[in-house]
């Protein structure tokens, strides 16, 4: 037995994935407007990274746009998992906007000139690391709520910029106050660091909701709570698996109940517990394999008593 839940107001990551394009492109304009009016190689490695924004939100609208799609007959449990594409693809991006920066850094280091107008490209880069940081904590919270990975991804992105731009102005102050040029190159360097790190991360994490990551603890612990509370008239319940896949999630088990239980009434504890975990887990699609008593249990077992 099984079912799907449609997420209300599905439309939300959608907008919010394309309203991060044209944000992105504002970002990019103004941290490229900072570097070319100071020359600061730490600034142009902040527009480096920016241009990835641009590149890394077009792919997560894309995403949201396909994963929101409908199951057919060829993605029969539906197409969720074009977000953790996109989330990869991100990764990938900031990995390469980290690389980027390690290059125009190290031939700066060699070469160390001190920016001009440095206190007006200071200005209009916090202006941009501004909106990019209230942007950030939007999609970040938002992504969670919906279970958008495309959306969380972006978010923790643009939050890596806001902490780009944030070594970049701390860096360039410090270039400022003691007069050498240098420190510009070394902040782009562990700027470039910290980058590759987040990159890291998101890879990693994207390629496990690939490959098929169980629910968390606590979710599943809601899903043995929501079986204990609901299923009497049953024996147990054993071989609980659960898959997460974007927004959806995936949850099958076996209900155990007398031989001589009739279908009819079997069918309404299947139903009592369908509805008791997808109001637990929103977004749930359940399989429930009925099987009479006696037969061998593998895995663990929830008895109803």
């Amino acid at each position: 037995m099984s079912g799907g839940q449609k997420k209300s107001g599905g439309l939300q990551p959608r907008q919010l994935a394309l309203a991060t394009i044209p944000l992105s492109v504002l970002v990019l304009a103004i941290k490229l407007g900072a570097w070319r009016l100071t020359g600061s190689v730490a600034l142009l490695s902040d527009a480096l990274e920016s241009i990835v924004n641009v590149v890394a939100s077009i792919a997560a609208y894309v995403a949201i746009v396909y994963a929101a799609k409908p199951a057919d007959h060829d993605h029969q449990f539906g197409h969720h998992k074009a977000e953790y594409i996109s989330a990869v693809i991100e990764g990938v991006a900031i990995v390469v906007a980290a690389l980027l920066i390690f290059k125009e850094a190290a031939v700066e280091l060699f070469h160390p000139s001190m920016p001009d107008d440095i206190y007006l490209g200071l200005g209009v880069n916090i202006v941009a690391s501004v909106i990019n940081g209230i942007w950030a904590y939007v999609l970040i919270r938002a992504g969670r709520s919906l279970r958008s990975p495309a959306l969380v991804a972006d978010g923790l992105h643009i939050r890596t910029d806001v902490v780009t731009s944030v070594g970049v102005v701390i860096g360039l102050g410090v270039a400022l106050a003691t007069g050498y040029a240098i420190f510009d190159p070394l902040i782009a360097l562990l700027v470039a660091a910290h980058i590759l790190y987040a990159g890291y991360r998101l890879i990693v994490e994207s390629v496990g909701g690939l490959m098929d990551v169980a629910l968390t603890q606590e979710e599943e612990d809601a899903i043995r709570t929501a079986i204990l509370e609901n299923a009497d008239g049953s024996s147990g319940v054993h071989d609980l698996r659960t898959r997460r896949a974007g927004s959806a999630a995936f949850i099958d088990f076996h209900l155990v109940v007398s031989e001589a239980m009739p279908v009819g009434e079997a069918h309404d504890i299947c139903d009592r517990l369908e509805a008791a975990i997808k109001k637990a887990i929103p977004g749930a699609s359940l399989a429930i394999h009925v099987e009479p008593e006696g037969v061998k249990a593998h895995g663990v077992r929830v008895r109803i008593h």
